[in-house]
């Protein structure tokens, strides 16, 4: 039976999940592809021993010096699990300098430089899994340049983010403010002490530029991804949308548009009936929709230790298969053959055009409303529905409006407008909104 011998860079969260995986499913695997997979190398500097089972009796050998791993030649495949940029990026480059496979599951990296990596691998013949970099356990990459391969993608839109989920789902169903929900999900483990990619969308928009990359065959960089986050969004928020038959989401959306594509993260009012509404907690979805298949959602778990281990076997696996029976870059690291990709403008914000939520804070007094409906009137802004809370004693009062599609160019300059009217004492929230049908 051939042995393919694996070199791990990092023993944190997903390193160890991906030990604990090779270990317990060991005969699984030698049943499954007749290869013997082996961990034989682990570089952390954080760390002084293995856990007793990992380093079977000191056939597994732990080192501070990644070289060690990239300078032995019976290493078959590079596992990279340490994330950030830097000393990744260097670590993966000189991983296939040396003729090795690698497989990662850092999105950050592949989102900035995924060009670079795949083009050095490509001229190496060596290969670059990376399905636990999207999605954690589920399946994304492998269905998304396998699965659909006979489909012209046409929209990508998902639930990306279980902490950002979890915080919206409490929010929802426990009508608690942001600042105490991510209180708590910080305290269970669901949130990082710095949650600034989790919750601004960020860590969302490094995964739609993978996804946008392997289903449109163009380079995509982070930078073209316009990203907002849910820290704006308040329980207020939350019961309007219920009012209005809604709940809000933090969406990754992508459209393709022939020689241009939408990319986009940003809250979302979503109908309650639609799918994605109901995906809850620190769960993940993503729908494609395919001109053959048509739409496809995959559902479950998008981080966690055992199911993001799972995903990094699942590109190991892959890998050690190809070089079992000489068939390495099989299918593209990036599904499209790298003489094929093509350049595509990214659609301007400014060019949306969908039904949007305003939540105003104005005086509570006459003639608020008419001057609002003016200014909405004046960029074209048609009002579908509206609700406005108050004639009590406070100065101040929410006024809630719900609009038919409009352009976004013209509601961010009713919105400055709106914003600079005395009667208004605070900043405009804006939610654009998913239409019945799932387009906007």
């Amino acid at each position: 039976m051939q042995e393919i011998k694996i070199g791990l860079i990092g023993f944190g969260t997903v390193g160890s999940g991906l030990a604990q995986v090779l270990y317990e499913q060991q005969d699984r695997l030698e049943k499954r592809t007749g290869i013997s997979i082996r961990l034989s190398k682990v570089a952390d500097i954080m760390i002084e021993t293995l856990p007793d089972h990992i380093s079977q009796d000191g056939r597994v050998i732990l080192t501070k010096d990644a070289n060690d791993i990239f300078n032995d030649p019976e290493i078959n495949i590079v596992v990279e699990l340490i994330g950030g940029i830097e000393p990744a990026k260097s670590f993966i480059l000189k991983a296939i300098e040396h003729g090795k496979h690698v497989v990662t599951a850092n999105k950050a990296l592949l989102s900035l430089h995924g060009k670079e990596i795949f083009e050095a691998a490509a001229d190496k013949g060596v290969e670059v899994g990376f399905e636990a970099s999207v999605g954690g356990g589920i399946p994304v990459i492998k269905s998304l340049k396998e699965g659909l391969v006979g489909n012209s993608i046409l929209s990508i839109m998902g639930i990306m983010n279980g902490t950002a989920n979890y915080i919206l789902t409490q929010m929802t169903d426990h009508a608690i403010p942001f600042e105490e929900v991510l209180k708590d999900a910080q305290a269970k483990g669901f949130a990082e002490a710095d949650p600034t990619y989790d919750i601004e969308g960020i860590d969302t928009a490094h995964k739609l530029v993978i996804l946008m990359t392997i289903a449109f065959g163009t380079h995509i960089h982070l930078d073209q991804v316009t990203t907002e986050g849910i820290s704006l969004i308040q329980p207020v928020d939350i019961d309007f949308a219920r009012e209005f038959g809604y709940r809000i989401k933090l969406l990754a959306i992508s459209r393709n548009h022939g020689d241009h594509v939408e990319a986009r993260v940003h809250p979302t009012m979503v109908p309650e009936k639609h799918l994605l509404a109901n995906i809850n907690g620190a769960y993940n979805a993503i729908h494609f929709k395919g001109d053959m298949v048509g739409n496809i959602v995959l559902y479950g778990l998008g981080a966690g230790m055992m199911p993001t281990g799972s995903a990094v076997v699942a590109d190991v696996v892959d890998i050690a298969r190809d070089i079992l029976t000489d068939a390495v870059q099989r299918v593209p690291s990036l599904s499209y053959l790298p003489a094929h990709f093509t350049e595509r403008t990214i659609t301007p914000l400014k060019e949306l055009h969908c039904p949007y939520y305003f939540r105003m804070t104005a005086q509570d007094k006459p003639g608020v409303l008419s001057t609002i409906s003016g200014v909405l009137g004046k960029h074209s802004i048609s009002i579908e529905s509206v609700i406005q809370k108050g004639r009590g004693h406070k100065e101040a009062v929410p006024l809630v409006i719900l609009t038919h599609e409009a352009d976004e160019a013209a509601v961010q300059e009713a919105i400055a407008e709106i914003d600079a009217l005395d009667v208004v004492t605070d900043q405009t929230v804006k939610i654009r909104i998913l239409a019945e049908n799932g387009d906007e």
